[in-house]
């Protein structure tokens, strides 16, 4: 049984906040719960203290006690924990130590002393689970951000843990991979372990949890069990501020908005009015192609055509090539091909210019010692009161003089974005921009770039977060090799 007893927490470097006020929860062995809530509300911090990653790799204050079966984890340390609790972060770079697959998946193992012959069955019972023998042996640098999710879980799956804790698991699975990652939640608990999973995706975990607790502003607010949380819809869910309960795939709704789209096309030629729909000012695309050093092709479009003004979302498999070809479309990586804007032609430096990418993992984004400094540097020229209506925009005001190293995830990815807004270019490229984000800030971002939009601006982003497509993007485009 994990049990926490009057527990509060403040981060040294956010001194002024509480992140964690008198938690009291018990955890049943066996059970799997489901901690949501809006994003910097506490829920990760929980995961940290179980794990140990408080206070051996961020400092703070602590009252209050914590056991794992009976036992004060304060007299503890993090080594103790090895082979009994295994965590899946958000970010799974930062689980990494090694730079291919395999040797990743042994990693563990290899350090708990375990003979040669049981990590080789356990490794080969893992891949078959989990469905992953394509990404063996592959260069972990080299994977997409949800293929590297898949190796994180992997490699804890490897370890046999009797407590698993999932840090935003989903934030960049496909509807595939999220549908995946759900089976193996059901066969760890089939297998008896303890899970605690954060999230704010909740439609693919909702039912396998036996209890739902929700957190707000460090506390726990409400707690409800498996017979309160069968019957939910997803208006109690937007009651509790809380994402759809859904589960559709982008896939899905880029079929119906096509078929919307061909209907109003019949609509209109009907009308006897002109039914092609090209535009001088859209984005066109000519043979646009990219290979890795190894050969790999992993972008090839003959043509394509993204509308100005409008938000078209590039929705695929993880692993199809959409981080790359974001790359390559705003100048990042160097392909073949060629891109016009308003008619005239642009090549890859060029580009830079005029579009802004918010990259998929923000901290390769974020350079200065405070949020505001972030979104000054990304202006055209500085302007303090701009910069701090763009901040107020994203709910990140309170957060002007924080270094942005010290926000959560979710909080980063609105860093970037105000960034984005910040550069005035024309267009924006946005790389799962809701990953980690909560229901009230995902439709923040919506409705921001929604404004956008009216603004004249483009957007093109990656996604896999179908209630988003939903709120803001006029077009779906299926992306594959």
């Amino acid at each position: 049984m994990i049990q926490f007893e009057k527990v509060n927490f403040t981060y040294t470097a956010n001194p002024e906040e509480m992140s964690l006020r008198n938690i009291s929860l018990a955890i049943k062995d066996g059970e799997c719960v489901l901690l949501t809530g809006p994003s910097g509300c506490g829920k990760s911090t929980l995961l940290r203290l179980l794990n140990g990653l408080i206070p051996e790799f961020y400092d703070g204050d602590m009252t209050g006690k914590i056991f794992i079966d009976g036992t004060d984890i304060s007299e503890k340390g993090i080594y103790d924990f090895v082979g009994k609790i295994g965590t899946v972060f958000q970010n799974p770079r930062s689980q990494f130590f090694n730079v291919d697959t395999t040797s990743e998946l042994a990693f563990g193992c290899e350090n708990m002393a375990i003979p040669e012959a049981e990590i080789l069955s356990r490794m080969e019972g893992t891949v078959s689970a989990f469905r992953i023998e394509k990404l063996m042996d592959r260069n972990i640098f080299e994977l997409s951000g949800g293929e590297k999710q898949k190796i994180a879980c992997a490699s804890i799956h490897v370890l046999g843990p009797d407590i698993i804790l999932l840090d935003e698991p989903s934030a960049n699975l496909d509807y595939e991979a999220a549908e995946n990652l759900r089976q193996i939640i059901q066969c760890w608990k089939e297998e008896g372990k303890t899970i605690l999973i954060a999230e704010h995706r909740i439609n693919y975990v909702w039912d396998l949890a036996d209890r739902v607790v929700i957190f707000e502003a460090g506390r726990v607010v409400h707690d409800f069990e498996k017979k309160e949380i069968s019957s939910f819809t997803d208006e109690q869910c937007r009651g509790y501020k809380l994402r759809s309960l859904k589960r559709i795939s982008p896939q899905e709704i880029a079929f119906e908005k096509r078929n919307r789209a061909e209907n109003r096309k019949k609509n209109i030629n009907a009308e006897g009015r002109e039914g092609n729909d090209f535009r001088k000012e859209d984005i066109r695309l000519e043979g646009f192609t990219y290979a890795y050093k190894s050969g790999e092709n992993v972008l090839n479009i003959r043509k394509m055509q993204i509308k100005r003004a409008k938000a078209t979302a590039i929705v695929g498999a993880n692993g199809a090539g959409k981080t790359t070809f974001l790359e390559c479309l705003c100048g990042i990586r160097k392909n073949k091909g060629k891109m016009w804007l308003d008619g005239k032609e642009y090549d890859s430096k060029a580009r830079l210019k005029v579009i802004f990418m918010v990259m998929q993992d923000p901290n390769h984004q974020l350079f200065t010692e405070s949020v505001l400094d972030e979104v000054l540097i990304s202006m055209p020229e500085e302007n303090e009161e701009r910069a701090k209506q763009i901040l107020s925009q994203v709910d990140l005001s309170d957060f002007a003089d924080r270094h942005p190293m010290s926000l959560s995830g979710g909080q980063k990815q609105r860093v970037a974005l105000a960034c984005a807004i910040a550069s005035e270019c024309p267009i924006l490229l946005l790389d799962e921009p809701t990953s980690g984000l909560d229901l009230t800030h995902m439709l923040e971002v919506a409705e921001i770039l929604n404004q956008l939009k009216k603004q004249g601006r483009t957007i093109i982003t990656v996604t896999h977060d179908s209630e988003f497509i939903e709120k803001c993007c006029d077009e779906v485009i299926v992306y594959g090799k």
